[in-house]
């Protein structure tokens, strides 16, 4: 018996990491037949019918600030978010009513914009041409509501998924891909791939149940997966994650059993409206709130700025190969 072995054997139990047999990626059990079409078309099709009350993720609530404005595009409209005074989050068009100038390019002066161009100030008032947006601050993404874009019933405040407490390290990853959002949510509603697409992340992944196709109800609606998260060589964290969609352009991946259990995965879809070749252009804003008990957590968390780098990095991995999944999709469904 080698010593690698015998330290396997008496591994307790209870660490969170755990040693990690030797596997060949092309020895793994196949999984396309879990991966049927239809079941993953079901339930996007439910995700899609759940309301969202119109609002959408604009970017991270780190990215908006008091000091400059920060400028994106949702479904084609041009924004301006930033903080007044109190820190409050506002968010209104991307253009000035005056001449069109990019307010993105603002200065912010006692908490409204200020023009460059002929010092137009814009803030939380409406005025002409100037309607400030609704928005919503969650501590981790900022949201913005936009009626014309949603067309639903519009709420007044978006389906935010729950999140473990106390001490938390959270972290947000952006990408954007030629795809609409109902591929990215696809994407995540097919977790048969981890473990043949993400090796370097995920191993033994085994979906334990999904939902039917059909008469399906709302309990019911999660894929529950077992996988332990590839952390080091030979080293892993074995988990139990359920997979649910809260609004049609949210999946959440919540630990349900195992190290961390309540943190989430959050994988939000924003459309930015069509690119120059005419294509749609959507953003993957992801977020991982992660928590745990344990004693060292609470040390970590104080370390946040250090460590989210990293998460960053990896969510940004996965991503970079889950967007050509997502694009090939698309590419395939737009095809006459």
């Amino acid at each position: 018996m080698t010593l690698l072995s015998r330290l396997t054997e008496r591994w307790p139990a209870s660490w969170p990491l755990q040693p990690l047999p030797a596997s060949q990626w092309a020895r793994q059990g196949p999984t396309h037949a879990g991966a049927d079409p239809k079941l993953i078309a079901a339930a996007l099709e439910r995700a899609q019918a759940r309301p969202s009350g119109n609002w959408f993720v604009l970017a991270a609530s780190r990215q908006v600030r008091a000091d400059r404005p920060f400028g994106t595009t949702v479904g084609g409209t041009e924004l301006v978010a930033w903080r007044d005074t109190a820190g409050v989050v506002r968010v209104g068009p991307g253009a000035c009513p005056h001449l069109g100038a990019p307010m993105a390019l603002a200065a912010v002066d006692c908490g409204e914009l200020v023009c460059r161009w002929h010092g137009l100030r814009l803030g939380a008032q409406s005025g002409p041409g100037w309607a400030p947006l609704p928005a919503h601050d969650d501590g981790v993404l900022v949201w913005v509501r936009l009626d014309d874009l949603g067309g639903e019933e519009p709420t007044e405040a978006p389906v935010v998924p729950a999140r473990p407490a106390g001490a938390v390290l959270d972290a947000v990853t952006t990408l954007t891909g030629v795809c609409e959002p109902e591929d990215i949510v696809a994407n995540r509603l097919d977790p048969w791939h981890g473990a043949w697409f993400h090796p370097y992340s995920f191993q033994r992944l085994d979906v334990e149940s999904a939902p039917a196709v059909t008469e399906v109800t709302e309990a019911e609606d999660r894929f529950l997966v077992t996988v332990t998260f590839k952390v080091g060589p030979g080293l892993g964290v074995p988990v139990r994650a359920e997979f649910v969609c809260p609004e049609p352009r949210t999946v959440v991946m919540r630990i349900v059993e195992g190290e961390g259990v309540g943190s989430v995965v959050e994988t939000h879809a924003t459309p930015r409206g069509p690119g120059h070749d005419g294509r749609p252009r959507t953003s993957v804003i992801e977020a991982v709130v992660a928590g745990s008990e344990r004693p060292g957590f609470a040390v970590a968390s104080r370390v946040a700025p250090a460590i989210r780098p990293m998460m960053a990095r990896a969510a940004t991995r996965l991503w970079r190969d889950d967007l050509d999944y997502a694009e090939r999709r698309y590419t395939l469904r737009a095809r006459p």
